[in-house]
């Protein structure tokens, strides 16, 4: 009788502690991901295919002569040798004359003399040498235009080494494709294709190709299969998607025209990347969209709002150019044009190109971002407003996501949220990288926003970091944003992607090279966040703590409990979980800690790399837990 009267106590004391639990409705949208060009993100990276510069596109034009390291590197021909072999004699020139279509215009020409014993033609090196391995199979395709009946040979190889082999029949004088499959006898981490042709006289060549058959899903034109699955297992709710400022683009010129990236591979038209490289527009929208039901995630597809960066020309800050009103009409059609070929039935004129495509029911579009990071003048207000107007007018089910520049603070944020009170679009994009010390000084940035404006996407962020404490710091701010998720409806990471060797920004949430993936401790903490998120949020669950947060999923039912420490020194929590019913008595329990200086290897896997622990724990009414110094921890609690 004493036992009990003790726990009755000791229960009554620590209940005592805690005010009412309440519970409100937050954003089931609120952890997504964003996916721009940058880094090599598509091209050499996301998208699948292995063969680089495969239509003789890139320009020295491409990028910035005076400071990229790829000066006198970047022209029709870089990625490609030409191969002269077993003493035969040829020439090789790039043509313009009666290419493959308009949109590509360029195409490499080989005029063989002499064949000699092995032929000539090219090779390409892929990004940095193709990964090739034994037993896979590889689907290869040209086109060609040949005046002469005769063969070529395709071939992977290392060195002198074959990996595999085999030979086409040429035999139109007018453009045509040819295909054929690839199983390579060998593992290689260099390898490159070769085509040679065994016959005298002129051959015309363009979008030569190579794909894995295992791609992500297996798709066609598809994607890296592990760099998509580490997509897939952050469980996103959306991708935001192909930009960031490659949407906006380096002058009118270079705005991204979502037009431009579907259709066949070889009428894409491609152009220049504002990051100092080059877009095939390989990775375009239908693979985007395809890529979000693939992994269940919303679109949000973000085009240009009529005006193009603020730093076009190398013009740092003042340099924003805007499409002529003449030929705003036009552009803002392409805008409706786009939700009709995402939503529009098959009957309709874009809704049938998405059929013929391969995809006949719409994909579901409910966002659209429109600008991004722009600076808030009467051009951008002018268009926006035009586009907006539009959209709503055709499309109101449609939620418009406007901009506010690139701060969190500054002329164009408090210039862009008047203009949103004017407009009113459902969403404002926020963006902001800091130092760690500014998320953990900015935990209650959106306790005040006013909930009847509005709601917040804040589309990038990051800490400026990849140690430990950076994603520790990024992790107590994603609890005050699930705390303020009826204001907050959206959030993700950025930048997305790095090619280790050709990273243009850093910190990056995900590093990867030609054979491996290295999620930084930062992927991870989004990871946690995004796999482990609610729609309930409620307060008054946890005391000891103010980096801390308990969700519920209306759903299953189950509660999750997070907990965030920033300091060096452990602290101790206390969860009273008496308002949930029917809970299971054991819970899941994730925890990420260690050295807050280390970061996990980029190009290398370091015993040192820090990764979540999972553990099963018992649960009662009262949890009462010590978080580790440094430490994010994730308890999840099913419903029985």
């Amino acid at each position: 009788m004493k036992k009990v009267t003790l726990l009755y106590i000791l229960l009554f004391a620590i209940s005592t502690a805690f005010a009412q639990p309440q519970k409100k409705s937050i954003s089931r949208d609120l952890f997504g991901i964003f996916i721009e060009d940058l880094n090599y993100t598509a091209d050499g990276g996301l998208y699948a295919e292995m063969v680089q510069n495969r239509s003789f596109e890139y320009s020295p034009s491409d990028i910035d002569l005076r400071v990229y390291y790829k000066k006198g590197q970047w022209h029709p021909f870089t990625a490609w040798e030409f191969l002269k072999t077993g003493n035969a004699i040829a020439k090789i020139s790039l043509e313009t004359e009666h290419p493959l279509n308009s949109n590509n215009r360029h195409y490499a020409s080989i005029e063989i003399f002499t064949v000699g014993s092995k032929g000539a033609g090219l090779r390409n090196v892929g990004y940095h040498g193709m990964v090739i391995k034994a037993g896979e199979q590889y689907d290869f395709s040209v086109f060609l235009r040949t005046y002469q009946k005769g063969e070529a040979k395709i071939k992977l190889t290392e060195g002198d080494s074959i990996l595999a082999e085999t030979t086409i029949n040429i035999d139109s004088a007018k453009w045509k494709k040819y295909e054929a499959t690839l199983t390579s006898k060998k593992n290689s981490e260099n390898a490159s294709i070769e085509i040679l042709f065994q016959q005298k006289g002129r051959v015309d060549m363009d979008m030569i190709s190579l794909f894995p058959q295992k791609t992500y899903k297996n798709r066609k034109n598809g994607l890296r299969a592990d760099l998509a699955q580490t997509l897939e297992n952050l469980q996103p709710a959306f991708i935001r998607f192909p930009g960031g400022c490659l949407t906006h683009g380096d002058g009118i010129n270079n705005i991204y025209r979502w037009k431009h990236t579907i259709g066949p591979v070889e009428q894409r038209i491609e152009d220049y990347n504002i990051w100092d490289y080059h877009q095939t527009m390989g990775l375009g929208f239908f693979e985007y969209f395809q890529l979000c039901e693939d992994i269940g995630a919303k679109p949000l597809p973000v085009l240009a709002a009529g005006v193009s960066c603020q730093n076009s020309a190398r013009r740092r800050g003042d340099g924003q150019q805007a499409i002529p009103m003449e030929e705003m009409d036009e552009y803002v059609q392409d805008m409706l044009d786009l939700i009709e070929w995402a939503n529009g039935d098959i009957r309709t004129t874009w809704g049938r190109k998405r059929a013929e495509a391969g995809h006949p029911e719409p994909f579901g579009l409910e966002y659209i971002g429109i600008g991004n990071e722009d600076h808030i003048t009467p051009a951008f207000k002018e268009r926006f407003s035009m586009i907006q107007r539009a959209i709503k007018e055709k499309y109101p089910e449609i939620k418009v996501v406007g901009t506010v520049g690139p701060n969190p603070d500054d002329k164009d944020w408090r210039e862009g949220w008047a203009f949103a009170r004017e407009t009113k679009p459902e969403l404002v994009d926020e963006h902001y990288y800091r130092p760690p010390q500014w998320f953990l000084d900015n935990l209650h940035r959106y306790d005040n926003y006013d909930r009847s404006e509005a709601k917040v996407y804040v589309g990038e962020y990051a800490s400026r970091g990849n140690t430990l404490f950076n994603a520790i710091a990024e992790a107590a701010y994603l609890t005050s944003l699930e705390r303020n998720g009826d204001v907050v409806s959206l959030t993700s990471y950025a930048p997305l992607f790095a090619r280790i060797g050709d990273t243009q920004w850093n910190p990056d949430l995900i590093y990867f090279d030609k054979l491996h993936v290295y999620p930084t401790i930062n992927y991870y903490v989004q990871k946690l966040f995004s796999n482990n998120s609610g729609d309930l949020y409620w307060s008054n669950i946890i005391v000891g703590a103010e980096t801390v947060s308990c969700v519920q999923d209306s759903k299953t039912g189950d509660v999750i409990l997070k907990f965030v420490n920033a300091n060096d020194e452990p602290v101790n929590v206390t969860a009273d979980l008496s308002s949930f019913r029917q809970m299971q008595k054991s819970a899941s329990q994730i925890v990420l800690t260690g050295n807050k200086n280390m970061e996990n290897g980029k190009g290398e896997f370091k015993d040192t790399d820090i990764q979540p622990v999972t553990s099963i724990i018992k649960v009662g009414k009262i949890l009462t837990y010590e978080m580790p110094g440094n430490s994010l921890t994730v308890i999840r609690i099913n419903k029985k």
